[in-house]
């Protein structure tokens, strides 16, 4: 995940992770705000990200790359002590479930995986900048992109900004909960969506559900009807 950290606070806060070589907790905010008046739900579950490659500007902002190396279960924020929110977290194993079970799930994945990498590509007569849409209940009002600990993410361009993937340019790992994690980074999915992988309590039961999801991908893929993501800068207005 490449971040460009231009908050006082969160320059404060990559300053003491390079210093003392520490990863910083990237947690779900499930309602309200990290800034400002009102109260703050956070996930219980977030991940640790290790910053890997760091360039500082004159002016003190960074541009990071960070790596996700695990998940933490969160205990509680600690508030006021210093510039950025401090969580007390303890670290969570990844556990496999049933071996053979987590290796079969593995091997489907992969495929259904590979097959949903096809379906994305441009059809005939759609062009990259216009793909198929489908209107999806649950991203009616969708969930705001944003996190509890973890640095800005997005400059003022970062809307216009995507990354093509293609099965060819990537590295799918056979290990099942390697492969678990990189199908839950990269197939699209809703954040509560996305959380309830991540929260997943081995990797059989992660391989499990990421094979649903990408059964229901393929079908609507296979219809050209994929996410529908409103345009940013639109108030979203909820249905009933």
């Amino acid at each position: 995940m490449p971040l460009h950290v231009f908050e006082p606070r969160y320059r404060a806060l990559v300053r003491q992770c390079l210093a003392d070589n520490t990863p910083f907790g990237v947690i779900l905010i499930r309602e309200g705000r990290e800034v400002g008046p009102g109260s703050l739900a956070v996930a219980e579950i977030g991940t640790f990200a290790e910053i890997r490659q760091a360039t500082r500007y004159e002016d003190g902002r960074f541009d990071v790359t960070a790596n996700g190396t695990g998940r933490f279960r969160l205990i509680r924020v600690i508030v006021g002590r210093d510039p950025f929110l401090v969580g007390v977290v303890e670290p969570l194993d990844d556990e496999l479930g049933d071996p053979a079970t987590a290796r079969a799930l593995s091997v489907a994945a992969t495929h259904r995986f590979i097959r949903y990498l096809e379906l994305l590509q441009p059809g005939d007569g759609e062009s990259a900048a216009e793909p198929p849409i489908r209107p999806d209940i649950d991203l009616l009002v969708p969930p705001e992109p944003s996190s509890a600990l973890a640095p800005e993410t997005v400059g003022p361009d970062a809307a216009a900004e995507t990354v093509e993937i293609s099965s060819a340019d990537l590295t799918i790992p056979d290990e099942p909960t390697a492969l678990s994690y990189l199908l839950t980074a990269i197939v699209e999915l809703d954040l509560p969506r996305r959380q309830a992988l991540l929260e997943a309590a081995t990797t059989e039961l992660r391989l499990g559900a990421l094979s649903s999801v990408l059964d229901r991908e393929i079908d609507l893929l296979g219809r050209r009807l994929r996410i529908f993501s409103p345009e940013p800068r639109v108030p979203a207005v909820r249905r009933n």
